[in-house]
């Protein structure tokens, strides 16, 4: 199980609702990644876990940041980062926002398209660029592949017009899609990466810096079975090492290396404190009878990722073995508030009761981001940190 004893102690101290998060063990993941991939530079994907202490955090151990927008531009400086480790990851964006990002400092941008290309020579003249490759998302349970990237062959077609508009075409960039499970996905975005950097040598367009992307997994997952998910992240950083030996090999200048994690980073440091509201049995139209664990958190106010992720639950207040089989929905009136669309069932104690607590981990990443604003009339949580130098904070603080 992925959890600090801190986690737990923050866990069993809340007496509502809220999201903890342990910093501490976000440092140690950080730590961790960076010994495993030597002379990689991180740029965490703000979108995974825009809470500013965990922003700044990651910037206190140097970390810098992906920002998909001018707000998450605003907000990595607001967390201490360099605008040298600030860079604009999104393809999409319109002419005001690139304008924007630039007016706060930003110089390095992600495109993939010559239209985008010009926009950003208008409106960040000088700006560096690198080129997004698009990978096919083999492998991943969130492929990332239809709406961002370009072919291998549009790529020398991008860098060409970067270069012609006054811009500097210094680097390639890809994702293999969100939580990868496979280490074959980094081989062939490598290889791929690899055959790229080469035909633009040969065009005369040297690139200084390959962005290698999110999709590293977090670890805490379950699979669907109710055991452990066990993504074989040894095997990719094995690859990942072999993979940039080889583009440096190719290269005809020195390259830097970046790498855009989130999920891997903060889902398993992560955690929410929420409530039963029932444990009922009833039958379906077709007479099957089902036992049915409505929760005070679902879909819409921090669990929107639930319907490919089954979270580890701890019911603290039921310990015992006596278990019953449940499908596990969210509050709301929305048919798609569900575990897994209702497909599978978790053991769950029988003798729950209305407002018993029930842990849910591996939740740090997206939980925040992905919370609407009050969907169905149940609010947004608060959150809090737990750190080493102070005690768990007072009921009530967060935001």
């Amino acid at each position: 199980m992925h959890v600090t004893a801190r986690l737990l102690a923050a866990l069993e101290a809340a007496t509502e609702d809220r999201f903890v998060f342990d910093l501490p063990g976000i440092e140690e993941r950080y730590a961790a990644l960076l010994r495993e991939l030597p002379g990689v530079s991180v740029r965490f994907a703000i979108k995974a876990c825009p809470v500013a202490e965990v922003l700044s955090c990651l910037a206190r151990k140097g970390s810098g940041f992906d920002a998909a927008s001018p707000n998450e531009v605003a907000q990595a400086i607001a967390a201490g980062a360099p605008l040298d480790r600030i860079h604009y990851g999104n393809t999409v964006k319109s002419d005001r926002n690139i304008a924007e990002a630039y007016r706060l400092g930003v110089r390095d941008f992600a495109t993939d398209s010559v239209e985008d290309v010009r926009a950003i020579a208008a409106h960040a003249p000088g700006a560096r660029v690198f080129c997004r490759l698009a990978t096919d998302g083999r492998g991943a349970m969130w492929s990332l592949s239809d709406k961002f990237g370009c072919s291998a062959a549009d790529v020398p077609i991008v860098m060409e017009a970067a270069l012609t508009a006054g811009l500097s075409p210094a680097g390639l960039s890809l994702h293999v899609g969100s939580q990868q499970m496979t280490a074959e996905a980094w081989i062939s975005a490598l290889a791929g990466l690899a055959d790229v950097l080469a035909a633009l040598n040969r065009r005369g367009i040297p690139l200084t810096r390959v962005n290698l992307g999110g999709g590293l997994p977090a670890l805490g997952y379950l699979d669907h079975g109710g055991g452990p998910l066990n993504p074989p992240l040894d095997k990719m950083f094995a690859v990942i090492r072999e993979g940039m030996q080889r583009l440096r090999e190719i290269s005809h200048h020195a390259l830097d290396f970046v790498m855009e994690p989130g999920r891997h980073l903060v889902a398993d440091h992560g955690a929410l404190r929420a409530h039963v509201c029932r444990l009922s049995t009833r039958r379906r139209a077709d007479g099957e009878r089902q036992y049915w664990l409505y929760l005070s958190c679902g879909k819409f106010n921090g669990l929107y990722e639930m319907d490919a992720v089954q979270y580890p639950m701890i019911f603290p207040t039921h310990p015992g073995r006596d278990h019953v089989q449940a499908i596990v929905a969210g509050p709301t009136c929305d048919n798609h508030d569900t575990f897994n669309e209702g497909r599978v069932t978790v053991p769950v104690p029988r003798a729950v009761a209305s407002g018993d607590p029930v842990w849910l981990l591996s939740c740090g990443a997206y939980a925040t981001s992905y919370t609407t604003q009050g969907f169905n009339g149940f609010s947004p949580l608060p959150y809090v940190c737990v750190d080493r130098e102070r005690d768990l904070p007072p009921e009530g603080e967060g935001r």
